[in-house]
């Protein structure tokens, strides 16, 4: 769903290879369906001399099935039917190939930074000099190096969540899944959250962040895409379709509202919030 204001400019992009896929994804528990021919794409979005990865929002009520589409989408459960597809080699989904970044923060309460980034390491593959390189780099970049030797006790809720991203990126190949980053925070924390994510994003040309939310305002702020999801009905008798689906997918770097600093000053800014809460009615 796009549509551009007028006078709106975008800036220079250019959309190339599949990231991540989804064909058909349906799911069932008992013989009843949850989730119903699911079919969402991520194309890898190319700037000019930068760096920019992927955000994208997936929208939905509570108890929809978004956190089962979120565990599908990481390789933790599988479909009933129906593929997950990542990275330009098209390669079924594996678990451990996703980061998940679950909403509080697990980390290992017995272990410091450093010890929790190491484990995550390990699972990645790396070890020795190389594995410490890794972290004391990661750890720099979300300005954390000072905290290497704290135990997750002495962190705030700020560092925790920097410490458990940090270790998805070294332990997963790009793609990060971030399960209700927003909730319960107040609105400075949501700020603080989204230049987080932004940041991540530019960290590597094929980071891909996929965010489950629902949170309207903070999504139009930080995601270049919005996939609304929700129930449809029969469009005669209008009896509910059992299974959520994908209604609706919404670009919002063609609509002039992707990467924008002071995106709140946009006049259209306010627009597209209206329409994802006036669509968000429809979805349940």
């Amino acid at each position: 769903m796009t549509s551009k204001p007028e006078g709106v400019v975008v800036p220079l992009y250019e959309k190339r290879e599949v990231l991540l896929s989804t064909e058909n994804v349906c799911l069932e528990f008992d013989g009843k369906p949850v989730l119903r021919d699911v079919n969402v794409m991520i194309q890898n979005v190319v700037r000019p001399d930068m760096e920019q990865g992927q955000v994208v929002c997936l929208l939905g009520p509570s108890g929809i099935g978004k956190t089962q589409l979120f565990r599908i989408l990481s390789g933790l459960n599988a479909p009933t039917s129906g593929n997950v597809l990542v990275g330009t080699e098209r390669k079924p989904v594996k678990r451990g190939e996703v980061g998940v970044v679950a909403q509080h923060y697990p980390l290992f309460r017995w272990r410091t930074v450093m010890g929790n980034m190491l484990v995550a390491a390990k699972q990645g593959g790396l070890e020795g000099k190389v594995a410490q390189e890794k972290v004391l780099d990661l750890l720099s970049r979300f300005n954390l190096a000072d905290r290497k030797n704290a135990y997750p006790a002495q962190l705030s809720g700020g560092q925790r969540q920097r410490v458990a991203i940090a270790q998805q990126m070294i332990c997963s190949r790009h793609f990060l899944l971030m399960d209700e980053p927003f909730s319960g925070l107040d609105p400075l924390m949501k700020d603080e959250v989204c230049k987080l994510i932004l940041q991540v994003s530019r960290m590597g040309e094929m980071n891909t962040i996929i965010i489950t939310t629902h949170d309207i305002s903070t999504s139009v702020i930080v995601a270049d895409t919005i996939w609304t999801m929700g129930l449809e009905r029969e469009p005669v008798k209008g009896e509910v379709v059992p299974g959520a689906t994908i209604r609706g997918t919404y670009d919002l770097i063609e609509r002039g509202l992707a990467w924008q600093p002071e995106i709140r000053k946009l006049p259209h800014y306010a627009g597209m919030v209206q329409e994802l809460e006036d669509r968000f009615l429809q979805l349940k």
